[in-house]
């Protein structure tokens, strides 16, 4: 599973800061974000290259959008379509809202279950398709710090929402462009408990060629700024670089 991390702070300079762990097969290829699709110009996106979608974008309007598997439903199945087309379908709209309502119109039966992130400077929403239904829900993630992983919304009942969360609520936010700090130590975290397992941590060693395969920091200012930092690899091991200056191209 994948988390995300939120901070929604409306009115302020940085009202929209996100921190993301990709979880996946380690033999599952991707490349790192960039423009990868001429069909969808303005996106900036990391690309699944097995399926052709992505896990987390952004688009020229500053929308963000990310999709994360809800427990048991890891990869793919016959008759399904990717969800990976989810957070590009979302970023084909202009602003959070629109994107959210356009995912939450779509027939359920057509994908594994999931959860969906889209957030933008003033609105934020999360989606989800639950086990054994078909009808996409949303629901606005509050102001403040939030946490989402293959569970629902600040759901204590993943054993890395119950740990994590409480530090980064605790801990100093971000203040982009330069100051990460304290949430790279949270988002690069192994501390588990031990009853939980290393599932439990933010960054999940690769065991059995599964775990944590590249992490981002994203921050989307009032003015229109973006700046994302992307790690290539778990952040335990591999830096973060600066790719925002891509983006205003």
């Amino acid at each position: 599973m994948c988390t995300v991390v939120i901070l929604r702070r409306p009115g302020h300079a940085w009202p929209l800061i996100v921190a993301a762990n990709r979880d996946e097969m380690a033999s599952r290829p991707s490349l790192p974000p960039a423009a990868h699709w001429p069909g969808h110009p303005g996106v900036w996106a990391g690309r699944d290259a097995l399926a052709g979608g992505t896990w987390l974008g952004l688009n020229r309007a500053g929308v963000l959008a990310a999709v994360m598997n809800r427990v048991g439903s890891l990869g793919p199945a016959p008759g399904k379509a990717s969800r990976g087309a989810l957070p590009l379908a979302a970023l084909a709209h202009g602003d959070a809202a629109s994107g959210a309502a356009a995912i939450s119109a779509l027939d359920g039966a057509a994908y594994r279950p999931f959860n969906l992130l889209v957030a933008d400077c003033g609105q934020a929403f999360w989606l989800r398709l639950a086990e054994g239904s078909d009808a996409v829900e949303r629901q606005p993630v509050p102001e403040g710090v939030a946490m989402l992983t293959a569970h629902d919304l600040n759901d204590t009942a993943s054993a890395r929402i119950r740990r994590h969360l409480p530090r980064f609520r605790a801990a100093a936010p971000p203040a982009p462009p330069n100051d990460w700090d304290a949430w790279v130590g949270l988002i690069a975290s192994t501390d588990h408990d031990p009853a939980d397992g290393p599932q439990g941590a933010m960054t999940i060693p690769l065991t059995g060629g599964f775990g944590t395969v590249s992490s981002s920091l994203i921050a989307l200012g009032a003015d229109g700024a973006r700046h994302w930092r992307y790690a290539d690899g778990p952040p335990t091991g591999v830096p973060y670089r600066d790719i925002s200056v891509a983006l205003r191209h």
